[in-house]
């Protein structure tokens, strides 16, 4: 790194389509909100040539319009791409959310890059939630980068974050985490701080001056040579060691100076391998500049340091029936297997999908197969048709730049793909495929919505189901038990955003509403019950009687119903009515207006009349049975109990376990998960916990993860239940 001073921003700028798979580079950048990603596009488009001035394109549009409101608000909760071109390179720039509430964006950049930049603001540091994606890195041994930004901040200190990346991210490994420039400051300011205006290549021993505006390279002073030599021997010590070549340690301890090309062959293969993490330092263009700082070694790295497409292993894929098919990995002339990665939604062209090749030459005007993505839980449909893809095309800002295909191993965007949607496998319509799925996490934050009008109520349907097509991490539920429409969310911020979408972008105005969870009646005890359906007004009459005894059973039986009957008191054609009757009065529920379970309903006697007796009668007999055994027998009102496993950090296990005991939750037990962190088991009400998510990372700082399954029903306490019921008399 360092040995291309002199490369020319501007040579290739504005990328097109790649050629051979080589030639790419799918970088995603990672951070906290804040932390500088999208400022860090602006720069590394700036450098490239990509734009003329920070920030902007040339037609005078923007780079994904940063200088509106609206579109950054866009852009700090989605995935973004940014293509551009340096020294023959193609290079896809993946900027993602910094906020934890658009992790499934997140996981869509991760699935589709090969490497990861992580932005590390030197003025707020490391958080929890950047720790979490960067061990997510690490468990599939994806290469990773750190660049740390806003070192013109007051007390900004480059040594001091460096040390604090290598303790949060090089645990197993702090020499695996080193600089490999360091910072060169001006004169320090009236506040006593001296700006970076420059960078020291340790392996080159070049300096690196941008205080000029544009990158301009030196040889350093004889007073700089001492302050890096001991930084240059340690990176010199860590890359070596990692090293293939098992000669180089024993040559260079014994005094030998190392050929720079070579080290930095070594370098490179390291980051490669995701086993060394190179630190540098980028800071914006100033007003007027053509480059900022750090960016022309962050693009080096990039090309030079960051694997490629062909070094990334073959996806898991099948047919979409089940059948494992081996694919070769990042083969042009492959069979199409390529996935959509982000599916948006466009005013004037329509559906846009982001699409990842990984196999094949992806081109215009082709028809292919859509495999579904496996999410129908979520309120997604499954997917299994053919469609005529439009248009291919690199996106920057406003503009979509035409491409004339997308060969294995790139990104492009794609127009007219109706049916597809985030996770979907786009494949050859004579071989259709299917990749295995990239996990997404769980939405556990309920949003209960309803139209706010008539007209709202007619669009109602087709805004979710857009809205649920271009985000996988949000599922849809149409309960049938509380006849609520709900909108599962990841937090907060993704149900304002998920609301704002609906309303601006759909037009469909909702109202939020209170959301109801599930829940139950049972009888605590045994009782019994006469229904009595006797009218005669004139013409054919209505005569039913039947007496029926009902008694609890345990939870997760259900509804059990036994017939007694002896001597034909109720003929044998009118017990099915009879059973149909009490079955319906109990979905519609005794008490408090929710379904009855867990009881068997015995049929004992009843009368019947020869020509006034039917179906309809003895199914309402039937019923008023069921409610005269409710109104003389004690009701439990049942609520729903989740099982919650919540994996924590040690220093937040005893906050964890007293806030679930005071949501009414009994701790089953705990076990430690490794990396200092610990799981949490629980039972909990799941009307305690539909918020749960959102206080859960405000109490763990970010770095804590739950899961809920449903586990059963059981009764509430009675002060609770008496006032659902008060609630429930007064709102029928």
């Amino acid at each position: 790194m360092g040995d291309k001073a002199n490369a020319h921003p501007g040579a290739a700028g504005r990328a097109t389509a790649a050629d051979h798979p080589a030639s790419v580079r799918n970088v995603v950048l990672v951070g906290h909100s804040g932390s500088g990603k999208t400022t860090l596009v602006e720069a590394l488009a700036l450098t490239a040539g990509a734009v003329n001035r920070a920030g902007r394109v040339e037609d005078g549009g923007t780079v994904s319009d940063y200088d509106e409101i609206e579109h950054r608000q866009q852009r700090s909760v989605q995935l973004s791409l940014v293509p551009v071109g340096w020294d023959g390179y193609k290079i896809n720039i993946l900027d993602t959310p910094g906020y934890a509430d658009f992790v499934g964006e997140l996981r869509a950049g991760l699935r589709a890059a090969d490497a990861a930049l992580f932005v590390v603001s030197a003025s707020d540091g490391v958080d929890g939630s950047t720790r979490m994606v960067w061990e997510e890195c690490a468990a599939v041994g994806m290469p990773r980068a750190i660049v740390i930004t806003h070192l013109e901040a007051a007390r900004a200190d480059f040594d001091e974050m460096t040390r604090i990346c290598a303790a949060a991210f090089g645990a197993d490994d702090p020499d695996a985490v080193l600089p490999l420039y360091l910072p060169l400051h001006g004169p320090q300011g009236p506040d006593g701080h001296a700006p970076v205006t420059g960078l020291i290549g340790l392996l080159s021993q070049r300096l690196f001056d941008y205080s000029s505006g544009e990158r301009k390279e030196s040889e350093p002073g004889p007073e700089q040579l001492p302050l890096i030599e001991e930084a240059r021997n340690r990176l010199i010590e860590g890359i070596i060691a990692e090293s293939e070549d098992e000669t180089l340690m024993e040559r260079y301890l014994g005094g030998e100076e190392l050929d720079f090309k070579t080290l930095v062959q070594d370098l490179e293969r390291a980051v490669a391998r995701g086993i060394f993490f190179p630190v540098l330092a980028a800071a914006p263009a100033a007003e007027g500049a053509k480059q900022g700082l750090g960016t022309v070694e962050l693009l080096e790295l990039f090309t030079g340091g960051f694997p490629t497409p062909l070094e990334r292993e073959a996806p898991t894929v099948t047919t979409p029936d089940g059948k494992a098919r081996q694919v070769k990995a990042c083969d042009p002339n492959g069979p199409l297997v390529a996935e959509v990665v982000k599916t948006a939604s466009d005013p004037y062209v329509g559906r846009v999908s982001m699409v990842r090749v990984f196999s094949g030459t992806l081109r215009p005007d082709e028809t292919v197969h859509v495999s579904g993505h496996g999410l129908a839980d979520r309120g997604h449909e499954d997917h299994d048709v053919d469609e005529r893809i439009g248009a291919l095309s690199a996106p920057f800002g406003k503009q979509q730049r035409a491409l004339t295909h997308a060969i294995a191993g790139d990104l492009a965007c794609v127009a007219k793909l109706s049916r597809a949607e985030t996770g979907d496998t786009l494949s050859s319509k004579d071989d259709p495929l299917l990749m295995e799925p990239w996990e997404m996490p769980d939405p556990l934050l309920p949003l209960a919505i309803q139209a706010h009008s008539k007209a709202d109520e007619d669009k109602l349907s087709q805004g979710l189901s857009r809205l649920v097509a271009e985000d996988p991490t949000m599922r849809l539920e149409q309960n049938q038990d509380t006849h609520q429409v709900v909108l599962w969310c990841l937090g907060e911020a993704h149900a304002d955003v998920a609301l704002e979408r609906l309303r601006n972008r759909y037009g469909v105005q909702v109202d939020v509403v209170p959301h109801k969870v599930s829940l139950r009646e049972t009888f605590a005890d045994r009782s019994g019950g006469r229904g009595r359906h006797v009218k005669q007004s004139g013409g054919h009459g209505q005569y039913a009687i039947c007496e029926i005894e009902v008694e609890p059973l345990p939870g997760g039986s259900g509804i059990e119903f036994v017939d007694k009957v002896v001597g034909g008191a109720v003929p044998r054609q009118f017990i099915p009515s009879v059973e149909k009757g009490v079955r319906a009065q109990a979905a519609r529920g005794v008490a408090a207006g929710y379904a009855l379970i867990d009881v068997r309903i015995t049929l004992l006697d009843g009368k019947s009349h020869s020509v006034d007796s039917s179906d309809a009668a003895f199914q309402t007999a039937g019923a008023l049975a069921l409610r005269e055994a409710a109104a003389d027998a004690r009701i439990h009102l049942l609520e729903p109990v989740a099982e919650v496993t919540v994996l924590v950090g040690d220093e937040y296990v005893g906050a964890v376990m007293s806030d679930l005991s005071g949501r009414r939750g009994r701790v089953i037990g705990t076990e430690q998960a490794g990396g200092g962190r610990t799981l949490v088991r629980a039972e909990v009400p799941e009307i305690e916990i539909g918020r749960y998510g959102v206080d859960l990372r405000s109490l763990s700082h970010g770095t804590a993860r739950f899961h809920r399954t449903y586990a059963r029903h059981e009764p509430m306490p009675a002060q609770l239940a008496e006032k659902i019921r008060e609630q429930t008399n007064g709102n029928p």
